[in-house]
């Protein structure tokens, strides 16, 4: 877990400013969360999947939800990319 703090921590550090992360998807499916990741990597929109080290905590049963996190100033061309591809019913909603 300390790893995967570390490197959120670095990511959300990015040019020097902290940066405001923002909620995109919240699920227990693997292959969605890889997908909208792969999404994301391909529009070269830097992304986060928060919570995969609680998968070892729980005996990896899938009760604990990652989350997809982008930078606050790209959630609007993620939720667009991920509503193209037909991710639209997973995103979570703008608060």
């Amino acid at each position: 877990m300390d790893a995967a703090r570390g490197e959120l921590s670095r990511w959300a550090k990015l040019e020097g400013k902290r940066r405001q992360m923002h909620e995109l998807i919240r699920a227990n499916d693997p292959v969605l969360l890889s997908y909208a990741e792969s999404l994301m990597k391909d529009a070269g929109i830097h992304c986060f999947i928060a919570d995969q080290g609680m998968s070892v905590l729980e005996g990896s049963l899938g009760m604990l939800s990652r989350r997809l996190l982008v930078d606050e100033e790209m959630a609007d061309q993620a939720r667009r990319i991920l509503t193209d591809a037909g991710l639209g019913g997973e995103l979570r909603e703008r608060k």
